[in-house]
């Protein structure tokens, strides 16, 4: 399989590029940073990548949205890495949309993912409950009553949770806590009551939540997928989001580097530029080999992951560990490499280490993503 772009593929890139260094540069970053703006993002702007195509970038056709799969997404999240552009792309674009296609009935399709793809209707993944991620660890119950059930438990980390609309809620109706069998997802209406959302700002600047359920009643129209077998869609809608990151946190890495090498052509150090220092040379061009292996991998996650390539979740580990430990090398050296204005506010790289940090730990480490690739190779 050739790990190279296709022609219309390359025309999303550059569309991309285009539309997120005009429309949503890092000077909007700041300015919402700044504000402490209580959405987290432009939604003006999250309108305009619905016009583009963007926001339903993985509905299919027959819903309206662009059906151009997960190279086309990860293109996407690369050109908002590059910009550190904040929207609701991961926790609707990606996530939900790959909850309702793997695992939606054909009316909660025709119901949401037109909304999706004209950016009308956000949703948030409330999964996670330890203070690291742990699919599996799921304490939050799903009780029956009436013609359909009661949700009771919390969820933290739920990106873009407090805007939501409509979450998409992993609760237990069978099995022990750390058991993938046992799991069912519903979509759960944000303001229903019993649904308290608690705002979090991260320290990218970013916006997750804190939701605790209370008796929430939902029905059964509203079981994402088999009860009981809600974990397999969950992981596929992870891995979606796991390859997705990768390649937002290569965008973040190889903005980094360029602007790196940029400031070394242009700073001087006794009469003469830091770039022709060889120590900084040898750094440049490991970082260059690094960033470009997180590339390859990437590329392969997300190619795997619209080929439906049985070894697509092991691709999808191995691009967001190789992606996050590049993304810390990168902005590091960035960092270091800028010297003392590299720690000011006032200077745009700082930006960045701090939301490769963020996206590291979202959804999985390198911790975490070894053991994974450990135990579906059989070990």
């Amino acid at each position: 399989m050739a790990l190279v772009l296709t022609d219309d593929q390359k025309m999303i890139r550059e569309s991309a590029d285009g539309f997120f260094k005009t429309e949503a540069p890092v000077a909007q970053h700041r300015r919402l940073r700044d504000a402490a703006d209580a959405t987290g993002f432009d939604r003006s702007t999250w309108a305009k990548m619905a016009e583009m195509g963007f926001a339903g970038v993985l509905v299919p056709e027959a819903h309206g949205g662009a059906g151009f799969g997960h190279v086309a997404a990860g293109l996407i999240m690369e050109a908002m890495g590059r910009n550190l552009s904040a929207a609701p792309m991961l926790s609707t674009g990606i996530l939900a949309t790959t909850g309702l296609v793997v695992g939606g009935t054909a009316d909660q399709q025709a119901k949401y993912l037109p909304l999706i793809a004209e950016g009308k209707r956000l949703f948030a993944l409330a999964a996670d409950e330890a203070a690291r991620h742990t699919p599996a660890l799921v304490e939050a119950t799903a009780t029956p009553s009436g013609n359909g059930f009661k949700l009771n438990g919390t969820k933290g980390f739920v990106l873009d949770g407090h805007v939501a609309d409509t979450l998409i809620v992993a609760a237990r109706t069978a099995g022990d806590s750390r058991d993938s069998d046992g799991i069912t997802l519903f979509l759960v209406d944000a303001k229903a009551e019993g649904v308290a959302t608690e705002r979090r700002s991260m320290i990218d600047s970013r916006n997750a939540a804190r939701i605790t359920l209370a008796d929430v009643q939902v029905d059964g129209a509203d079981v994402l997928g088999p009860v009981g077998g809600g974990f397999a869609i969950l992981e596929k809608m992870l891995d979606a989001g796991r390859a997705c990151l990768a390649a937002e946190m290569l965008g973040v890495s190889v903005e980094s580097f360029e602007r790196t090498v940029d400031y070394l052509k242009q700073r001087d150090q006794f009469g003469v530029k830091i770039g022709t220092f060889q120590a900084l040379q040898h750094r440049a061009a490991h970082l260059f080999c690094e960033v470009e292996l997180a590339r390859s991998a990437t590329l392969r996650a997300l190619t795997a992951l619209d080929e439906a390539d049985e070894r697509s979740a092991m691709f999808a580990s191995l691009a967001k560990a190789k992606s996050g430990e590049v993304a810390k090398l990168a902005t590091n050296e960035a960092v270091q490499m800028h010297g003392g204005i590299g720690m000011t506010d006032d200077f745009d790289i700082g930006f960045y280490m701090k939301r490769a940090r963020a996206a590291q730990e979202t959804f999985g480490d390198i911790a975490f993503h070894g053991d994974r690739m450990a135990r579906l190779m059989g070990y």
